[in-house]
């Protein structure tokens, strides 16, 4: 299993549980405790119930990224980091349509509303699908991605609404959020600079 792909899904969940861990990289449950502890005894993660990375972590990775992108096409995926901020910006006016209504919070308790709401997720994830597909051309790795957005909206359309913005799981939110920072980390930019120039979510 990859080092650079089990550091970065441990970096973009903060803190994860061996099973969560397991069930976002797509590994069994064997395959993750010994990849954890292997990580663990190089020093490069802290495990217990959670695991986490650790500030010799965060620098391999960093390493590993920056290899990584060094056999991008710079071009490349600076054209598909551009479309990505184009839908991307639908996309949060969907969450906050979806968080808020009339200008409060949104109590859930109107289903029209909700399945009007819900229903504009379908351009949208029609559009991100081609964006992954791209971005996997210069990134192999992130090709999961799609997978990850079609199964939460699949459970969205099956009426789990959970797992449209719940932030434990690999919800359709959690998913965008993630491939957001894997395509600014591709881009050679910054959430940082992202947000300042209105472009982070």
């Amino acid at each position: 299993m990859s080092e650079l792909k089990t550091l970065q899904a441990i970096r973009l969940k903060g803190r994860v549980s061996p099973a969560d861990l397991a069930a976002t990289v797509g590994e069994d449950a064997a395959t993750i405790a010994a990849t954890i502890e292997g990580l663990s005894e190089a020093g490069l993660v802290i495990a217990g119930a959670t695991v986490r990375i650790s500030p010799e972590g965060r620098e391999r990775l960093a390493a590993l990224l920056l290899e990584e992108r060094s056999k991008v096409d710079p071009a490349a995926i600076a054209a598909v980091y551009e479309k990505f901020r184009g839908v991307n910006a639908d996309f949060k006016a969907l969450v906050t349509d979806w968080q808020l209504k009339d200008g409060e919070p949104n109590a859930h308790d109107d289903a029209d509303y909700d399945a009007a709401v819900l229903a504009r997720l379908d351009a949208i994830h029609a559009q991100v699908l081609p964006i992954v597909a791209a971005a996997a051309i210069e990134v192999p790795r992130l090709t999961a991605y799609a997978d990850k957005l079609s199964s939460a909206a699949t459970k969205l359309k099956g009426g789990e609404t959970l797992w449209f913005t719940r932030p434990i799981i690999d919800s359709y939110h959690t998913v965008w959020f993630e491939l957001h920072e894997e395509l600014i980390l591709a881009a050679g930019l910054t959430r940082e600079a992202e947000a300042k120039a209105g472009h982070a979510e």
